[in-house]
């Protein structure tokens, strides 16, 4: 007897007709036509089981909070964080608190079930980091939170951000952070990077930074933390997010880059959201699209996640906490259309992400934890396609959240009565 059981799903690699049996928390079955019976089924109907998708770069010190104190009206990413530095002084903790808690609701609804996210240690209050570990632990049954030490007013150029740092990492912070680019000089900007990759060796942490998140292709930051990986022996324990200024670097500088990322094995964090939003701003035509080489980091076998970044806060005054809304994007900035690129679009939001966050135990395998999520469609490419619903949402055996299917009624004669958009217009490829 089952826990749990899911029939008739179809699964991101192309199966078909596969039943999931869950019992204890953890995966047990993986099969077709599962001889057995559990306290609850659920029929996906040839739908989409996926594993949970996985968010490895946001700010959840700043969710919902667009229009305080002001709105920001350049749009640009400095107006933002300028907007951020006259918010932050006078946030409590309750309220960021009520607001990640709320986003972390909506997130379940949408089957994100893993979230990084940035703290700031520019305040020396650090309310935001008491905050984000007071969230940590209150939605550690349903979402697994991971909180990244972000100096984002700079390392350097930023008076008492060293030892905020260092006080965030003593309370429990798990990743170090870092935003070279926007130290006074590239001087110091590269003198960050090998501090707190220092740091990070010395205390056995990864390290994630926001790098390069300019349109200045003499902006080349990643290629010291790339270097510092190796020197500290950090491969693989390292992420450069954003990397915008790959966009307009020279061609043959990028054929030597890439390579040296390869071979630190840096994870890669693109944010299609808001680079496209926030870079180019001071072009006017040609336009940049304001996203790095998203194709060429995972053609050269780069591990390339996508994030998330913001939702409704100083930076973006968008974003519904839906990960296929980033993936969408993506494949339209990234001009990446056909069948295989898409299905790399996806695994940038499930497999890829949760390589880079170094989940245990994620996927639809037996022995993997149960989560997963069922949508209204029929395979990877269809989720990206639609964002459809989410039917189900199965934390460590639990369903968590459901939704109804989206269906569409018609009154018109000689037409069908309803129409269910996964199914009824599912690709034939």
């Amino acid at each position: 007897m089952f826990d749990l059981i899911v029939r008739n799903a179809n699964l991101p690699d192309g199966s078909k007709g596969i039943d999931i049996g869950i019992q204890g928390g953890k995966i047990v079955a993986v099969e077709r036509n599962l001889q057995a019976q559990a306290k609850e089924e659920i029929d996906a109907t040839g739908r989409l089981a996926s594993p949970p998708f996985v968010d490895p770069h946001f700010h959840m010190d700043a969710t919902l909070s667009l229009g305080l104190p002001r709105m920001n009206v350049s749009g640009t990413l400095l107006e933002g964080i300028a907007l951020w530095g006259e918010l932050r002084p006078i946030v409590t903790k309750e309220e960021l608190v009520d607001r990640a808690l709320r986003y972390c609701d909506l997130a379940v609804t949408q089957g994100l079930l893993f979230i990084r996210s940035h703290v700031d240690t520019s305040d020396p209050r650090l309310v935001t980091v008491e905050a984000m570990i007071e969230v940590r632990e209150k939605v550690a049954p349903y979402i697994d939170l991971q909180l990244v030490a972000f100096p984002q007013d700079g390392y350097y150029r930023s008076p008492g951000a060293i030892d905020a740092l260092n006080r965030a990492l003593d309370m429990g912070v798990d990743i170090v952070g870092g935003i070279p680019h926007f130290e006074r000089t590239m001087g110091e900007g590269t003198a960050s990077v090998e501090a707190l990759c220092r740091i990070a060796a010395d205390r056995g942490l990864p390290v994630d930074m926001h790098c390069d998140e300019t349109d200045d292709p003499l902006s080349r930051h990643i290629e010291t933390l790339a270097a510092q990986t190796i020197r500290f022996g950090l491969q693989g324990r390292v992420a450069g997010s954003h990397l915008t200024s790959m966009h307009s670097m020279d061609n043959y500088y990028v054929s030597k880059l890439i390579p040296l990322m390869a071979e630190a094995g840096i994870n890669v964090i693109p944010n299609p959201l808001i680079n496209i939003m926030l870079q180019g701003r001071h072009d006017t035509y040609p336009k940049r699209r304001g996203m790095t080489r998203v194709k060429e980091l995972i053609d050269a076998g780069l591990n390339v996640s996508f994030g998330h970044d913001c939702v409704m806060d100083p930076w973006y005054s968008m974003g519904s906490g839906d990960m296929l809304e980033v993936g969408h994007m993506a494949i339209h900035v990234a001009q990446m259309a056909g069948i295989e690129d898409k299905k790399r679009i996806f695994d940038a939001l499930t497999v890829n992400s949760a390589k880079t966050m170094g989940l245990e135990g994620y996927g639809i395998e037996k022995g993997r934890h149960a989560d997963l999520v069922i949508l209204q469609a029929r395979d990877a490419l269809e989720a990206l396609r639609l964002k459809p619903n989410r039917l189900a949402v199965i934390r460590r055996g639990k369903i968590v959240a459901r939704s109804a299917p989206r269906i569409g009624e018609l009154f018109l004669d000689g037409r069908p009565a309803q129409i269910d958009g996964g199914l009824d217009y599912a690709s034939r490829y």
